[in-house]
């Protein structure tokens, strides 16, 4: 066995044998990947090889689409088979929930380039003969959609990583992984110690244990997963004989998916009283195992079949597979560098590994190369989870997200198991005034606030919620008069030392403030993508707070601690430092009425260290409202008596209080974008804007300065822009295909009403050369054309006089 190697990959499933295959694909040869038995030993082996390109999000839709399209890129370079059956799939909508959200879906593949179609009951039929379409009110189309052969796939990324230069130990099972204080690792195997400048972590069902020798919790759990095969079924023996294969059919209301296999079917299942697995751990001895067969708990589904697929019902059971495979929390993998770690790589929790497994080790690849990776991949970024998670947490959620693998996702859903976890100390408070509330990283967040009788849920829908009124009396308040709003979901951090402001000026885009001042700033990779989008205050010469999205502690810290200059101390304190933001034409009144000290000569975007009732409070002058406003911090110590004085001397006055529905409509009406709809690595500061905030004429050759420095002389071929949008009572919610003259020529970033001006409004981006006053285009939401029209002139204070005066 090899001594030293530039990359240890430890798991031989499918995901780290594309891992090993990528990095040889991108230069790296000197890479060695270590598996305790057999490759494909775990999940591999059972899997049901099924693969297909749908999925929320985006980029994890085009990841799954190269993934498929890979395989024969594979056997090109390999001559090996990975028993490929293009047969194509259909997703079957039995409500109007369904098919508006399949209908969703089919217009994001459009600017996407996936070629999906919807489909009639009767084009279902004709296509997939063994479904039984009564009820059904169409589906989705995918030819993308198929099954392979997940053993020869495996077997053809390593040979295919071998012929890069890869190293493949099987039967060596890691022991241990020991950093050196250079980063490097020592990775203890029972064939010897291997010596690696990086350790990847695709473990699979180990990964958890794979994580601890490191001291890493990584929050996946392994479930229990049972599908069929039959014996011969006629009507798919007749289609065999006449040359054609069945397509695949999803069917959500049953939880299953149904595919050919040989002359049978195959159909799995997630169903509801669905079984964790190995909850406190996975044995190290289980490999080609399978588990004890268990019909009862997919009794109800068996029935539900049944109907679906009548042909089920008379064949007999050829085989039962039952074996388990990781989750994550949210369902979608955990990939990237571990945040607090160094050199040391996640590839843990690739559920559905023949749809994913070939994207997943490409980012990962490029983000080890590379530096980045081509797209945004937050939503299987293993940052997305920051060290508060637990297996307590883990669990629950992991059950949940099985059990509703085929359920409808809606825009404003809020799924809810183990929860509430993780609140601030106005939570009570929040509650006894009508919370009806969210969950953002863990933490409890006020949506908005139910009155009377108003129930204490908000339905879930791609249409206008029972949360319309709601909000539209928050937005009401702070227009009219002044809300106020916690400021727990805020990302804050406390930059201290003599070299603070020179590592800010390296770090952020932006100018750095003097003293008593903040500024907006984005923070870019080197390649010039937006990977933030902060506020700096300066405190003093050697002190500043940084502002930023709450749910992206972890990503954002992993960026500071990568960059980190000697002579800088830096601490996250989103959870010790929260505070409130109070906004309307009575905000000034209101802080003016509880502190003793004079604001009336407190500009926008100006700082100062306040006393605010008993509370020290560092109060800055800026308001996401778009509206005269300030923001106002304090310890968690102080919350609940800041709280007190704010809102005592707030209700002669109109303080009301309002939610994330509500601040989400507000900041439509001055366009402010938002992190991870406008702003993401997907797109850069010219594109949305954020330019503005750059500061080109500062000497230091800040992060992305090069990159942004091409783009502002050649300039962007896209623009993120405004439309005022013609709707029923479906507004814009994100990916929305924009058409011009009958052409897809740009999408949606987000949208929604907006509650004062009335009007639905979408943000989204168009080709530069198409930016302009009143042009008139298109928007598809929910399969309809709705006409829209950019525009530039903000719905509320366009001049900023209120915002600024």
């Amino acid at each position: 066995m090899k001594t030293t190697t530039r990359v240890a990959v430890i798991g031989g499933g499918v995901v780290g044998c594309s891992v090993l295959y990528h990095l040889t694909k991108l230069g790296w040869s000197d890479v060695v990947l270590l598996e305790r038995s057999e490759l494909t030993s775990g999940s591999t082996w059972h899997a049901a090889g099924g693969f297909h390109t749908l999925n929320g999000d985006t980029n994890m839709a085009a990841l799954q689409g190269y993934t498929i399209k890979l395989y024969r890129e594979l056997e090109e370079i390999t001559g090996m088979s990975c028993g490929l059956h293009h047969v194509g799939g259909i997703t079957l909508a039995d409500n109007q929930e369904r098919f508006d959200m399949l209908k969703a879906e089919r217009a994001k593949h459009r600017f996407m380039g996936l070629e999906t179609e919807i489909v009639t009951p009767e084009e279902i039929k004709k296509f997939a003969p063994v479904t039984n379409t009564d009820g059904i009110l169409g589906g989705l189309y995918d030819p993308l959609d198929g099954h392979l052969d997940p053993s020869g796939t495996t077997h053809a990324y390593a040979k295919a990583a071998r012929l890069g230069g890869a190293t493949i130990e099987t039967h060596c099972k890691v022991i241990e992984t020991n950093q050196r204080a250079d980063g490097t690792w020592d990775v203890v195997t029972d064939k010897g110690t291997i010596h690696a400048e990086h350790v990847v972590n695709a473990g699979g069902l180990w990964a958890r244990e794979v994580g601890a020798m490191a001291g890493v919790y990584f929050p996946l759990h392994p479930m229990e997963h049972q599908y069929i095969v039959t014996d011969e079924v006629p009507m798919i023996a007749d289609i065999i004989d006449a040359g054609g294969e069945h397509p695949h059919v999803m069917d959500p209301a049953g939880e299953s998916y149904l595919r050919q296999e040989g002359r049978g079917l195959c159909i799995g299942f997630y169903e509801q009283p669905c079984k964790p697995w190995a909850v406190d751990g996975t044995p190290w001895d289980f490999g080609h195992e399978l588990l004890q067969d268990d019909f009862d708990k997919i009794e109800d589904s068996i029935a539900f079949a049944y109907k679906r697929f009548p042909a089920l019902e008379t064949a007999g059971v050829k085989s039962v597979i039952h074996g388990p495979f990781t989750f994550a929390p949210d369902g979608n993998p955990l990939v990237g560098p571990v945040p607090g770690m160094r050199n040391y790589w996640s590839a843990c929790a690739v559920m559905a590994g023949f749809s994913q497994g070939g994207g997943v080790g490409l980012m990962l690849a490029q983000w080890m190369v590379e530096g980045e990776t081509e797209r945004d991949t937050f939503a299987m970024d293993c940052a997305r989870f920051g060290d508060w998670i637990t297996p307590g947490y883990t669990r629950p959620k992991v059950i949940e997200n099985y059990q509703t693998r085929f359920s409808v996702s809606y825009p404003n859903e809020e799924l809810p198991a183990a929860r509430p976890f993780r609140t601030t100390p106005m939570y009570d408070i929040f509650e006894g005034m009508g919370a009806v509330w969210g969950a953002q990283y863990g933490l409890e967040v006020a949506n908005y606030f139910a009155a009377g009788d108003e129930p204490r849920y908000e339905t879930p829908s791609f249409r206008r919620s029972n949360a319309f009124d709601a909000a539209a009396r928050e937005v009401a308040a702070v227009r009219n008069a002044v809300g106020i709003n916690e400021l727990h979901n805020f990302g804050k951090y406390r930059v201290t030392g003599a070299n603070a402001r020179t590592w800010l000026d390296r770090i952020m885009a932006g100018r750095v403030p003097k003293v008593g001042r903040l500024s907006l700033t984005p923070m870019l990779s080197a390649r010039g993508r937006l990977i933030g989008d902060f506020t700096i205050s300066c405190l003093n010469e050697e002190e500043f707070q940084l502002t930023a999205s709450y749910g992206s502690q972890a990503y954002h810290w992993r960026w500071f601690l990568k960059n980190l200059d000697d002579g800088v101390n830096i601490e996250n304190i989103s959870d010790t430092r929260s505070g409130f933001q109070i906004a309307g034409p009575n905000a000034r009144d209101v802080l003016q009425a509880c502190t003793r000290q004079d604001i009336s000569d407190m500009k926008f975007m100006d700082v100062r260290q306040l006393s605010v009732g008993m509370a020290d409070c560092i109060v800055q002058r800026v308001s996401y409202t778009g509206d005269l406003g300030y923001e106002i911090f304090c310890d968690l110590p102080s919350l609940r008596a800041l709280w007190s004085v704010l809102w005592r001397e707030g209700q002669p006055l109109g303080m009301k209080p309002f939610g994330m529905r509500a601040m989400m409509s507000l900041r439509l009406d001055k366009f402010f974008g938002s992190w991870l709809r406008e702003y993401s690595p997907d797109y850069t500061a010219a594109e949305t804007g954020l330019d503005r905030f750059i500061s080109f004429k500062k000497d230091t050759p800040f992060i992305g300065r090069a990159a942004a420095e091409a783009e502002r002389d050649a300039g962007p071929a896209r623009k993120l822009c405004a439309f005022e949008v013609s709707v029923d009572n479906a507004d814009v919610v994100a990916y929305e295909p924009i058409w011009l003259d009958g052409k897809v020529v740009g999408f949606c970033t987000s949208g929604g009403y907006s509650h004062h001006a009335e009007k639905s409004i979408a943000l989204g981006f168009v080709p530069v050369g198409n930016v302009v006053e009143g042009l008139k285009v298109e928007i598809e939401i929910l399969g309809k054309m709705h006409p829209a029209v950019l525009i530039s002139a903000p719905l509320f204070d366009a001049d900023g006089s209120r915002m600024r005066g």
